[in-house]
């Protein structure tokens, strides 16, 4: 069953084959859905490989943080989609090394300024400027990526779990202000995915080898399980579900015990 037959979706964040944004433009595609991307102008040509593996060859080099790029890159959009795009998909984040790794104490402000920027304020300036081409289309889907380390603490994620605890504010406060235009806007909280961005992340193979030993399904997540989840929340069957913020993570959310790992644990000391 296609779930999205006749759909248009802008995708954006692909930067690989292991990106989450690759796999969700990979699931909407097997259900019927037309999909275009934003990347990077560095990554342009490797986007549209993969672009053409989906039947696409509609890819915009765009730059987040600038409101004249965003504002031609959906002039773009809507000339390709006759004026209409039902579903976007933003899955942008960046902090600086030095303001994910060591101590969060030791944040700067440069880095605090430039990781809300992208990995917060962009699913804002993205959401504004797709509301008129969704509106035509009688009402959209947004949906961003998080992680647990936004509304929870996971040692070594530190400034992007601030960006991320921000971007799940936003999209609560952009469901409010778009619903009545028939769009909706959640979050998917994927576990944690081997792509570039995580690779960053102090204690990241800790953090997989423990979903894959706690969670209830006992296994990673793929990038292909986002995918899976986000042609859900896009198909119009999820009309009534808006500002939420969606656990993609085989139930490790339900867990009591850390989703990230501790630096600080130490073996316990055995009495002779």
């Amino acid at each position: 069953m296609a779930l999205l037959s006749g759909k248009t979706a802008l995708v954006s964040g692909v930067a690989n084959s292991r990106s989450i944004a690759w796999g969700i433009a990979q699931a909407f595609h097997e259900h019927g859905a037309r999909v275009a991307f934003t990347c990077l102008e560095s990554t342009q040509r490797r986007v549209a490989k993969l672009a053409a593996e989906v039947g696409s060859d509609l890819v915009f080099p765009c730059d987040a943080t600038n409101d004249e790029d965003i504002a031609r890159t959906f002039a773009d959009v809507g000339k390709a989609f006759d004026g209409k795009l039902n579903i976007l998909v933003h899955s942008i984040a960046y902090a600086r090394i030095e303001d994910i790794r060591g101590e969060f104490l030791n944040v700067t402000r440069d880095g605090w300024r430039l990781a809300l920027d992208v990995s917060a304020y962009s699913l804002v300036a993205m959401a504004r400027a797709a509301r008129p081409l969704m509106k035509a289309a009688g009402g959209g889907a947004i949906m961003t990526m998080t992680f647990a380390g936004g509304s929870r603490v996971s040692p070594g994620y530190n400034m992007m779990g601030v960006a991320k605890a921000a971007l799940e504010c936003a999209v609560r406060y952009l469901a409010y202000d778009l619903g009545p235009d028939g769009i909706r806007v959640n979050a998917l909280s994927p576990g944690p995915l081997p792509t570039v961005s995580a690779m960053v992340v102090e204690y990241f193979d800790q953090i997989v080898e423990k979903f894959e030993t706690v969670s209830p399904m006992l296994r990673a997540m793929t990038p292909r399980d986002v995918g899976n989840a986000a042609v859900l929340y896009a198909a119009d069957i999820s009309s009534a579900m808006t500002g939420a913020v969606i656990p993609v993570d085989g139930g490790m959310d339900l867990m009591i015990a850390s989703a990230g790992a501790h630096p600080r644990a130490r073996p316990k000391a055995h009495k002779s």
